[in-house]
C-alpha cells in the first residue's frame, strides 16, 4: 500500500513555531512527522483516550504519587551547612 502526501501551507506566529520545532526535537521527529501525529491523535481520538487513561491513573493512585514525590524531594529540601533559612 502506498500513501500519497500532499504538501500544504500553514501559517504560524512565530512563537508557535518556535514552540512546535522544540517539542518535535524534543520528541526526536521532524516539525512535518510532529504535526501529523498531532492531527492523527486528535483526529482518531487517540489523544483523548491517553489523557483519559492519565486522569484514571491520577484519581486511582494520586495519593499515592504525592507521597512518593515528598518522599524523592525530601533529602533535597534539607538545608545545606551555609544556606541562608
Amino acid at each position: 500500500m502506498t500513501s500519497t502526501k500532499k504538501q500544504t501551507q500553514v501559517r504560524l506566529e512565530e512563537d508557535v513555531l518556535a514552540a512546535g520545532k522544540a517539542a518535535a526535537a524534543a520528541r526526536r521527529l521532524d516539525f512535518n512527522k510532529y504535526v501529523e501525529r498531532l492531527i492523527i491523535e486528535d483526529t482518531t481520538g487517540a489523544r483523548a483516550a491517553g489523557m483519559a487513561a492519565a486522569q484514571r491513573l491520577i484519581d486511582e493512585h494520586g495519593a499515592f504519587l504525592d507521597d512518593l514525590e515528598q518522599q524523592l524531594d525530601a533529602p533535597h529540601r534539607q538545608t545545606q551547612p551555609g544556606a541562608a533559612e
